[in-house]
């Protein structure tokens, strides 16, 4: 009987283990650092807000990093069953048709959009379209969309429409971006990760083992063949390794275990088994929380979600040597209808709400050219990495970032927002006239959509199956593997990306 072993069952690590593990010819075993257990606490459920991303619970991971040199961060990532999709706000948006063709060219047709779209589809289960030519109605995965009755979510939406944006109806289908609901993985209030999707029920195959509460801390190698993993727990040896433990995990374990930069590798004395460019060149999506304030207040308990409503959009800033995003949208503002303590407490403020509250747009620059990059503080497994993102320093992102909040701020002031909006919380009309006043407010208020990609991709680290190049009888399964993270938010390609590798396992390629 052949044996994998699948590091991570987190986001992409639960959809692989639950696939491969329907050959039963086949033992699988997954490692996972946090718990197993499908009785998840009360926070890790409830869709309306994201308290379990806060430092120190113990669900998640808390990487410190550097956004700029100026500008520190703390980066969750789920430590749990599910893995992120546990924690996280339930957005579970595809990526565009054009995303995946720039993955093609890099990986090969694989990674086409008409490739991939069966696959999309099999892993769903969209409760509002149903089965179809670009939709599946039986997947393990749900998908809903949010009512847009809020008030907000209706201003949004009409505020949206006076500036001349389009109406999006359909964010997981082709065709202009532009405003419309968010398709999430919450239902009826509930947070249903890839834990509860995809392993409830295969749990319970005599083939597949979950090892909780275990953290690998190198892959063992015969040469450069993998054999095993050495974990907190002891090592384990099994005929494949898969690892899916993120696209700061992932990295972080090959770089330890003697896969990633000779240069790098070698100054911290770990012995070499591939020179590859493991974490030199990462995406993600910087973002910023514009606070501002609702007056009536419109959030109300009853609602269990935060993120109802999208506007997705091209900024016009140039793309040199990348591919045209105007049908794909460089920019996104996502509408909060929770008050920013409630998204990260889970409990409403002691102060009366009758005359207002405070709301945030999340502005998020979905296709920047800058780079950040992965590297080892030292050669101790348990020693966090260094994880510098780079934001901002080149001029078309700052330039595409403000074209965002002023956007945003834009929408605020329109006709449709007249009855709700109450001011901005901290940024004044000076500031966002000035180009150079607005650079140094977006640095102090600088975030990050923690949609961390390509820090092991497909070309120079693995191929299209998620091999990694000269090594035998190693793979990755997680967002690590994309080239480019995606013009919208990557958790639903996690999740297809679990299912593409297992195919390809499951096939012998």
């Amino acid at each position: 009987m052949t044996k994998t072993i699948v590091i991570g069952a987190g986001t992409a690590g639960a959809a692989l283990a639950a696939r491969i593990s329907e050959d039963r010819d086949r033992e699988v075993l997954v490692i996972e650092a946090g718990s197993v257990s499908s009785d998840f606490s009360p926070e890790l459920l409830d869709g309306s807000n994201v308290q379990a991303a806060m430092p120190g619970h113990p669900a998640n991971w808390a990487y410190p990093a550097q956004l700029t040199p100026e500008v520190p961060y703390v980066i969750a990532r789920g430590r749990v069953l599910g893995g992120s999709s546990t924690i996280n706000g339930g957005y579970f948006v595809r990526a565009r048709p054009e995303d995946c063709d720039a993955w093609a060219d890099a990986a090969g047709p694989t990674w086409s959009y008409a490739a991939l779209l069966p696959t999309m589809r099999a892993l769903e289960s969209d409760a509002d379209l149903g089965t179809g030519g670009l939709h599946g109605g039986s997947g393990p995965m749900p998908v809903r969309r949010a009512p847009q009755d809020n008030p907000a979510a209706r201003a949004f939406t009409a505020a949206a429409l006076e500036l001349g944006f389009s109406f999006e109806d359909d964010k997981n289908a082709p065709g202009l971006p532009g405003v419309g609901a968010v398709p999430s993985n919450i239902v009826d209030g509930v947070r249903v990760n890839t834990g509860l999707a995809y392993l409830a029920n295969a749990r319970s195959r005599p083939n597949l083992q979950l090892l909780g509460n275990t953290r690998a801390l190198r892959i063992m190698f015969d040469g450069t063949r993998a054999v095993g993993v050495e974990t907190s727990a002891g090592t384990l040896y099994g005929d494949e390794i898969v690892v899916c433990a993120g696209g700061i995990g992932t990295p972080h374990l090959l770089l330890t275990s003697g896969i990633g930069p000779r240069a790098q590798l070698e100054a911290l004395g770990i012995a070499v088994v591939a020179d590859l460019p493991v974490g030199a060149s990462f995406s993600d999506h910087a973002d910023i929380g514009l606070k501002w304030c609702a007056k009536p207040a419109v959030s109300t308990a009853a609602e269990r979600f935060a993120f109802p409503t999208a506007l997705n959009f091209f900024s016009g800033v140039p793309n040199p040597g990348g591919r045209d995003r105007s049908l794909t949208g460089d920019l996104e503002v996502l509408l909060s209808v929770k008050p920013v303590d409630y998204l990260l407490s889970g409990t409403w403020g002691e102060a009366s709400r009758d005359d207002g509250e405070e709301l945030e747009l999340i502005v998020g620059a979905q296709a920047s050219k800058g780079r950040g990059s992965i590297t080892l503080n030292s050669a101790d497994p348990l020693d966090v990495p260094r994880i510098d993102y780079r934001y901002l320093e080149l001029a078309a992102d700052r330039a595409r970032l403000r074209c965002g909040i002023r956007t945003a701020v834009a929408l605020l002031q329109t006709a449709a927002f007249s009855e709700l909006f109450d001011g901005l919380s901290d940024l004044d009309t000076a500031t966002l006239g000035d180009d150079e006043l607005l650079d140094a407010w977006m640095r102090a208020h600088l975030g990050t959509a923690i949609h961390l990609c390509g820090s092991a991709p497909m070309g120079p680290v693995v191929d299209a199956h998620g091999r990694v190049h000269k090594t035998r009888g190693l793979r990755i399964a997680d967002t690590s593997i994309l080239p480019t993270v995606p013009s919208r938010g990557p958790a639903a390609t996690a999740v297809l990306i679990g299912e593409v590798i297992a195919k390809a396992i499951r096939a012998g390629d």
